[in-house]
């Protein structure tokens, strides 16, 4: 579990970042681009919409480990490793970024993501397996 725990508070902690970024805080050299320094309206939907796939990342996440019981058994495993693709595919377009503050920033975010979702994926940290 502490590989999804990892991954939870990393989530958590962008989830914060993102409603800082919706609420109009001068941060958007590090997201979306890094075109505004301020989120347009459509940006920040896009960052509410975040929010929620953060969400619904985490508990695939916790139910891959078996800390909890959402999903069918083959579901999460396979969604993580979708999320894993999905985080990999984070790290090329965050280092493709024109912004170089984001690509300092979210490229070393993203890595650490897809490793701790490839951990997760692999199953390794599940509940059955330490019983």
């Amino acid at each position: 579990m502490p590989f999804a725990l990892a991954l939870t508070v990393v989530l958590v902690l962008l989830a914060l970042f993102q409603l800082a970024l919706i609420l109009g805080a001068p941060l958007g050299r590090y997201a979306w681009g890094g075109q505004h320094r301020v989120l347009p309206a459509r940006l920040r939907v896009g960052s509410a919409v975040s929010i929620l796939i953060y969400a619904l990342i985490a508990l695939i996440a916790w139910d891959r480990v078996g800390a909890i019981e959402l999903f069918g058994e083959p579901f999460a495993e396979i969604a993580m490793w979708v999320i894993f693709g999905y985080f990999v595919l984070g790290i090329f377009l965050n280092a493709a970024s024109r912004s170089k503050p984001e690509r300092l920033v979210m490229v070393p975010v993203a890595v650490v993501l897809a490793v701790l979702s490839f951990f997760i994926a692999m199953g390794y940290g599940e509940l059955a397996s330490a019983i």
